[in-house]
């Protein structure tokens, strides 16, 4: 869609900014549906995750090779062997129900098969999140509309230029909305699917 606002001077970087801001709390929220428990092992259930590596919060993918060598396994191979127990006590503290075990190098983390009130936790935990994702997009929207209207006030567009910026400003928003939710949707119907 051709953008009204870079064709007004004051606003020509207002709408790629907004854009850009907007698909990056998408893919935030992306982020957060991968690591969001289904039942079956997934290395991305550990992205959320943060291990204090010498004052770092580092994530624990960063930490090691993470792999599933089986549906109901992730298994996670430290690079630095120290931090075998910095990364387990991360992982069973970190509210996930996961309950890791280790040899000493590397970590073992089994996947129970979640019962249906887990299941409904994981989709209740995931609807927060979409929550405050929405909640951004619209503090985006809010900031972009600040600008325009002080563009309007500076008397660097006119008032039909500020209402079709405005207005492209909500489509934005209502399109990124629309994105997380089928998003959100897509998930809760696999996290529900026995």
């Amino acid at each position: 869609m051709a953008s009204a606002m870079a064709g007004i001077e004051a606003l020509k970087g207002t709408h790629q900014q907004l854009k850009a801001k907007m698909e990056s709390t998408v893919e935030d929220f992306r982020g957060h549906l991968l690591s969001a428990r289904t039942g079956r092992a997934n290395v991305h259930m550990l992205d959320q995750i943060k291990v204090d590596y010498y004052g770092t919060d580092t994530p624990v993918a960063q930490m090691g090779q993470v792999s599933t060598p089986e549906p109901t396994l992730i298994l996670v191979q430290p690079y630095d062997v120290g931090m075998v127990s910095a990364i387990e006590k991360a992982i069973r503290t970190s509210g996930t129900g996961l309950n890791p075990m280790t040899d000493g190098k590397v970590i073992r983390v089994p996947v129970p098969p979640m019962t249906e009130e887990r299941r409904k936790d994981v989709v209740k935990q995931l609807n927060k999140t979409l929550e405050d994702h929405k909640t951004a997009i619209r503090n985006i929207r809010r900031d972009g509309n600040d600008q325009i209207k002080k563009a309007a006030k500076d008397k660097l567009i006119s008032a039909d230029d500020e209402k079709r910026a405005n207005e492209e400003v909500q489509q934005l928003t209502d399109v990124e909305i629309k994105r997380v939710e089928d998003l959100f949707k897509t998930k809760e119907k696999e996290i529900m699917t026995v």
